[in-house]
């Protein structure tokens, strides 16, 4: 039987991504082989590969428990084993061809191992496959222990229970009920360059069919595949992000003139949206931008450049713990009226998009009593932004993360801190203004606005379709 170029085009992003350590939708951006498969192939091929990249913890797991020698078996062929075996767990492909063609997706890397891959993916199909149908009955049913969602949504038990100390059930069971879901893809203006509407004509002339989202200057994209060739973005044209991350920078939302540092820059994705919502309010701000890799900096210089802001913001490859210090390089030697620190975090509140989060993430990392955790370097960061806030100026904190202990926990520690002693929790929405713009975006939001005045967005519907989870707290430096 001939294997079908989908699975193969799969099979073969999939041992890329092993070999160079990379991330599955960076391979499927530039991959000439799945550009050149019709539509139909493209589809399956992507879903496939991208299934293997967002299970393979658990697929790993599976395989692994059919082997003797789990060891012993070449790269090439568990590559093949994990692409059948998601085909035969995720896709409604028949159990006869699923298993067929994973024989053959095997024999085609290595002959001698067709036997037992067809030993291994039939007891798959008897076995795991039975346990995840019967775990879907119980999801439908809503009967589902915390055991089924962790194995339907291939994530480890320990991070669904994190989420579920966090957050409760509920919120639990639509974080991980989503998971393998795809992620819409969102629009936002560059107000630098072209004003919302000529947006909407640029996006329309490339043939991506956008939509006005209810987030204000953002754009759903009903045909997102002609983006990247379209050149719109690399030529800094239009900004990708999921509508969280616009949000986050709308309530930001520096004020015209104003002297704005920005920690943990990336690449300038936030800088270039926080700059179109000081447009959006009468003129561009200042920025510092500091990020503390060297490559990420020429990147997101460039990308500035490009967006049209090279005059307003500066660029500069920093340790952002050592914002505290006494001598720093210009322009970070100041105090500023708005501090944002876009802190490292888990991204687990990005799952849907970067699917090998759950697998690659250690739970030490988020372990806050571990001295090298990702709570305790947010902590630290935080303690060093808070002395370039001036006074009277705002300090606001961001992750990605659905975990308390990277969130709320990080602000309260700061906040009860000889260096947080200056500093007020406000609401999330305090920095909003009257425009029209401003209160559809407050009425958006308001549900994600917690009691304390934290924001947390995508744990319900509002509306604009899958959000991630993005966590902000605002806070006041006292006069």
């Amino acid at each position: 039987m001939a294997v079908a170029p989908a699975r193969l085009v799969a099979l073969k992003l999939v041992g890329e991504c092993r070999r160079r350590s990379a991330r599955m939708r960076d391979l499927l951006r530039t991959s000439k082989d799945l550009d050149a498969l019709d539509a139909r192939d493209r589809a399956l091929a992507f879903r496939l590969a991208m299934g293997v990249a967002a299970t393979q913890g658990l697929l790993d797991q599976m395989i692994d428990a059919h082997l003797r020698k789990p060891r012993s078996v070449e790269p090439k062929v568990r590559d093949a084993l994990r692409v059948a075996a998601f085909e035969l767990l995720w896709m409604q492909t028949p159990l006869q061809v699923a298993v067929s063609q994973g024989v053959e997706l095997v024999r085609c890397g290595s002959p001698r191992a067709a036997g037992l891959a067809n030993a291994v993916l039939r007891r798959i199909a008897e076995q795991d496959r039975a346990r995840l149908d019967d775990a879907r009955l119980r999801i439908e049913a809503k009967t589902a222990s915390l055991e089924d969602l962790a194995l339907v949504s291939a994530v480890p038990m320990w991070l669904a229970s994190e989420l579920e100390s966090s957050r409760g059930l509920e919120a639990a069971q639509a974080m991980l009920g989503r998971r393998l879901d795809a992620p819409q893809t969102m629009v936002g203006a560059n107000l630098a360059r072209y004003t919302v509407r000529e947006t909407a004509e640029l996006l329309m002339d490339a043939g991506l069919e956008p939509s006005p989202s209810a987030l204000p200057r953002a754009f759903e994209l009903s045909s997102p595949a002609g983006l990247a060739p379209s050149g719109l973005i690399a030529k800094g044209r239009v900004v990708v992000a999921d509508a969280a991350a616009q949000i986050v920078c709308q309530l930001v939302g520096p004020s015209p003139k104003s002297h704005v540092l920005e920690i943990g820059q990336g690449r300038a994705t936030k800088t270039i949206l926080l700059e179109s919502s000081a447009l959006a309010h009468g003129g561009l701000c200042q920025m510092a931008s500091v990020d503390s890799e060297e490559f990420k900096v020429r990147l997101a210089r460039e990308r500035v450049r490009k967006a049209g802001l090279a005059d307003s913001v500066s660029c500069v490859c920093l340790d952002g713990r050592r914002l505290a210090s006494a001598n720093l390089p210009e322009p970070l030697n100041q105090a500023f009226e708005l501090v944002f620190l876009d802190a490292p975090c888990s991204g687990v509140g990005t799952m849907r998009r970067h699917v090998e989060i759950p697998w690659a993430l250690d739970a030490k990392a988020v372990d806050p009593g571990h001295k090298d955790s990702l709570p305790a370097l947010q902590l630290e960061l935080l303690k060093a932004s808070s002395a370039r806030v001036r006074e009277g100026g705002t300090l606001c904190y961001s992750t990605c993360s659905a975990l308390v202990q990277e969130d709320e926990a990080v602000v309260r520690a700061f906040l009860g801190s000889p260096e947080g002693r200056e500093f007020r929790l406000v609401n999330a929405l305090t920095r909003l203004g009257s425009s029209t713009d401003d209160k559809a975006l407050a009425k958006l939001v308001e549900p994600w606005v917690t009691g304390e005045g934290y924001l947390l967005t995508g744990l319900s519907d509002r509306g604009i379709g899958l959000v991630d989870t993005h966590f902000l707290a605002v806070m006041e430096r006292g006069a």
